[in-house]
């Protein structure tokens, strides 16, 4: 129970910190966004005038005639409240509906991307770590290879292939636009279908890790004492691979798939740019493209409860599956 808690309280502190990392780091960024946008509306030949600065400053959620820790206790009060600010490039909608929007394409976009390949990768790793010396082994160099190649690289060539080329997938986009998003099966298959070449660019691209990985612990798992007792008492080498050797090699990739599937909110931004998909990878760009301060911060927000809200889930879970790890806390 006190590993528990001690792990609740120090995500707690953790969350603390990010809030307010997320408060201070844009006032310590040089220059002012309030200053950005209202040259942004001088040069559209836009008046400028003392009310329309201090209705940017409200429209960012500052006010410059409170001091600093007013400011900071009513983000605080509005974060928990579920206020983030208005969006300035999709004003007047406010970011959590921005974000609520495109969330959910990313979720099901990377998420599953995600999950695939860190089943394959691991799964495949256990079996070329399993007989390591074979024919499987040059399986390794080549998937390591297609981690290498960048993203957007990657993607352009699939959109190539299978768009250009043979016309298979489309190359842009997230559904049929004559189509009216829902939950119809006509719906759904048109998003699969535009889905299926930015998950295939992010499954090729990220299986040679997880698989490099799991080979290695295999191999290093395999030189274990009770790997070799396993063996003496002439246990099936089924039995060996799945209750001994797997299950103890791939405890790291837990903690990996803990930190890949919180970043999951985060989006692959390079994927969803070259495909045009609308996630929340195009919106982060976005944001960062317009001087997009509160929408900056709201993906920000959410992208650091993700990562330590897997990572708290897969901390509790360790202490489940390997009691060593409570013990030495």
């Amino acid at each position: 129970m006190n590993y528990f808690l001690r792990k609740l309280g120090f995500y707690a502190i953790a969350l603390w910190a990010a809030l307010t990392l997320n408060f201070m780091i844009p006032r310590l960024l040089p220059g002012n966004p309030v200053d950005i946008l209202l040259a942004k509306l001088q040069q559209r030949g836009g008046i400028v005038t003392a009310e329309t600065r201090r209705a940017y400053e409200l429209l960012l959620g500052g006010n410059s005639d409170q001091p600093l820790i007013a400011q900071y206790w009513d983000y605080l009060v509005n974060v928990f409240h579920g206020d983030l600010g208005v969006s300035v490039t999709y004003f007047p909608a406010p970011v959590s509906e921005v974000i609520a929007a495109s969330l959910p394409w990313t979720i099901m976009l990377v998420g599953i991307a995600t999950i695939l390949s860190t089943i394959l990768g691991v799964g495949l790793g256990a079996i070329v770590g399993w007989k390591p010396g074979t024919w499987l082994d040059s399986l390794v160099p080549a998937t390591t290879l297609l981690a290498a190649v960048p993203y957007f690289w990657l993607a352009l060539i699939l959109v190539y292939a299978f768009a250009t080329t043979w016309r298979l997938f489309p190359g842009q986009g997230g559904y049929d636009v004559v189509l009216d998003p829902g939950w119809s099966w006509e719906f759904i298959g048109s998003a699969v279908k535009y889905g299926f070449l930015p998950a295939l660019t992010i499954v090729i691209a990220s299986i040679g890790g997880w698989l490099l990985g799991m080979r290695n612990m295999m191999v290093s798992t395999l030189s274990e004492d009770y790997i070799l007792t396993a063996e003496a008492k002439g246990l099936r080498n089924g039995k060996i691979l799945r209750s001994y050797a797997a299950r103890n090699a791939m405890l790291p990739s837990i903690a990996g798939f803990a930190i890949s599937l919180g970043f999951v909110v985060s989006g692959s931004i390079v994927t969803e740019q070259v495909f045009s998909y609308p996630g929340i990878g195009s919106k982060l760009l976005t944001a960062v493209t317009n001087n997009d301060y509160a929408l900056m911060q709201g993906i920000f927000l959410y992208i650091t409860l993700a990562v330590l809200g897997a990572n708290l889930v897969v901390d509790i879970l360790y202490g489940f599956i390997d009691p060593r790890t409570r013990a030495k806390s």
